[in-house]
């Protein structure tokens, strides 16, 4: 694959006449890129409001964007799977696990029904919901004749692929992004597609068979805590996993749960007991409405199958359990004690921002990393950091020349990513040993909305580039960043990602994106962080937490004041660049999209 060319730039058109403080060659090179990539620009800048009208700043917008829909509606409030807090440190290493609750029970027990029950109650951003029912084995053809025929034994062990429930469990509790396969019951078929799960701090795993294999069991379990509710007494024998088999607590007004090691799979486990004449009605009503199956199939597949399956395999687990929730959704006592639990095994987090302040002020005396590159300060590069920086500078300069300088910066990278020796043959019949690509494909990945200025630069200069965007918010009560929303294009991980924002002060914003694209599985090697102007405090953040991470600059300030605002600085891009109004405390941060 050959190197994305640099292409030509349209036919000029008539541009301002040059202003005194314009660097030499000015008036040449504005006619030149004036009209850079206008078809890929112009979506863009189809978005600004028009230069020079005296019309006054725009009004800024929170923006709404969710990566997926809402998880659960409420009578009282939604809750999203957003606004994720940081989930590791200043390393760049994941602070802790996600907490994973095992739900188990019998079919049509009310396991689903409890877990957003818990969900609702916890109310914390970025909850899993994964189930069982999606990991259904790929059926040969005489099993799906079997299926057909209402006679294949969907509640047996075999019929799951533990393999990959084990891995994927796995992989979410890392923080891992993952491929969850979409099961159709009408077919008894995986789908072609697959749902992609990312980012959680509570995991809850349901299904009917969520104990019945002892990989996810294994934990060596070190304390057992009794709390009593409103003084009611309960039959309860805490005992190491081991000797679970001799065991059953129930919640009855007390709740037992188990503090395990590092290292379990599942933190907690709870066994939804339903009565099987309700479990019955309920399936009953489930396949035939949702399912397309007719009454007396459902019947002979529940006595042929699914009681038979309940009584060998499925209510046995419940001396596994940590806690037996009877009644289901209506033992609200049991989901309140659940969730006070939960809460306090999330650990509080620290201020990440804080530690990278003070890790970075320890890095001040070192000189700055070998992975940072600064574009040559050349006399016109210069020029036009004069330009971008004055304060007094008019918006349609501020937006020119900083164009400028992405079309320069992103040249500048693309030198960085690998070439291979290629031998192509000329007009005139002859040779010419070259370079080309070395690599898969290009992507580009925008920190919202900063970033995302520098797009159209990047489709200028690599032909076919896939765009994908993170929007990084801050908390206005914590001062972290949060994760709001990300599209990344498929199979990334076998891409060189060019990571964009404008400024970076602390690296805050930049060190959560690059480790969403490290949790979605691009190599630290390949991931290219660029900026117009970065910080001597946000260089080394990221680079202590990233080693391998190419860091790509126009410049580097100095400083970062009390306030975490670059001195000099070039003030706050995304409003000067989009014409909005500014911060009321002047601060180089986005209000909406974090751009530290």
């Amino acid at each position: 694959m050959a190197a994305p060319p640099a292409r030509a730039d349209a036919d000029p058109s008539p541009t301002s006449p040059p202003t005194a403080r314009d660097p030499p060659g000015r008036q040449a090179e504005k006619s030149e890129t004036a009209c850079e990539d206008r078809s890929n620009a112009e979506s863009l800048d189809r978005l600004l409001p028009p230069v020079g009208t005296g019309h006054s700043p725009r009004k800024r917008t929170t923006s709404q964007c969710k990566s997926e829909p809402p998880l659960l509606r409420t009578s009282k409030r939604t809750i999203y799977t957003a606004g994720r807090p940081p989930w590791y440190n200043e390393h760049g290493t994941q602070s802790k696990e996600a907490f994973a609750i095992g739900l188990g029970g019998g079919s049509a027990s009310g396991k689903t029904t409890v877990a957003r029950m818990i969900i609702e109650a916890l109310d914390v951003p970025w909850v899993v919901l994964l189930s069982m029912d999606s990991f259904y084995k790929v059926l040969t053809e005489q099993q799906q004749e079997q299926a057909a025929h209402n006679n294949f034994n969907f509640d047996h062990p075999d019929a799951f692929d533990f393999d990959l429930i084990i891995s994927t469990l796995k992989k979410l509790k890392q923080g891992k992004s993952v491929k969850v396969p979409i099961y159709d019951f009408t077919t008894h078929s995986r789908k072609k597609d697959w749902k992609t799960l990312y980012g959680a701090n509570v995991i809850i795993f349901e299904g009917i068979m969520a104990f019945a294999d002892k990989t996810l069991l294994e934990a060596v379990y070190s304390w057992v805590h009794l709390l009593a509710l409103q003084g009611r007494a309960g039959a309860v024998v805490p005992s190491p996993l081991a000797e679970a088999s001799a065991h059953t607590w129930r919640v009855l007004g007390v709740l037992v749960p188990c503090c395990g090691t590092d290292g379990q799979l599942l933190d907690m486990k709870i066994f939804v007991d339903t009565d099987s004449d309700i479990r019955l009605v309920r399936r009953l009503r489930r396949d035939i409405s949702e399912r397309g199956r007719d009454i007396e199939g459902v019947i002979k597949q529940y006595n042929k199958f699914v009681k038979p399956s309940f009584d060998q395999y499925i209510q046995p687990t419940m001396r596994l359990a940590d806690i037996v929730v009877p009644r289901g959704s209506g033992n609200t006592v049991a989901i309140d004690l659940i969730v006070q639990h939960v809460h306090s095994q999330l650990e509080e987090q620290r201020k990440l921002r804080w530690d990278m302040a003070a890790l970075a002020s320890a890095h001040q005396c070192h000189p700055l990393p070998r992975t940072l590159s600064v574009l040559k300060s050349t006399p016109q590069v210069r020029g036009m950091h004069t330009i971008i920086r004055d304060k007094e500078t008019s918006r349609d300069e501020f937006i020119f020349y900083s164009k400028r300088l992405m079309r320069l910066l992103i040249e500048h990278a693309l030198s960085f990513l690998p070439f291979q020796d290629c031998v192509v043959r000329t007009p005139q019949g002859q040779d010419y040993a070259g370079k080309c690509y070395a690599g898969k494909q290009i992507t580009g990945v925008s920190i919202l909305r900063a970033g995302e200025t520098m797009e159209p630069a990047l489709r200028a200069v690599c032909k076919d580039v896939r765009i994908g965007t993170i929007l990084i918010q801050t908390n206005q009560l914590t001062g972290e960043p949060e994760l709001h929303y990300l599209r990344l294009p498929k199979d990334i991980s076998d891409d060189h990602v060019i990571l964009m924002d404008c400024t970076v002060s602390t690296g805050a914003a930049a060190m959560m994106a690059v480790r969403v694209l490290l949790d979605h599985d691009v190599p630290e090697d390949k991931i290219f962080l660029l900026s117009l102007l970065m910080a001597e405090m946000g260089v080394h953040s990221v680079a202590y937490a990233f080693p391998r991470v190419r860091i790509i600059t126009t410049a580097v300030d100095k400083r970062v004041n009390d306030l975490f605002r670059i001195i000099p600085g070039i003030g706050n891009f995304g409003d000067r660049y989009f014409g909005t109004d500014a911060v009321p405390d002047g601060s180089d941060e986005e209000e909406v999209a974090y751009t530290g």
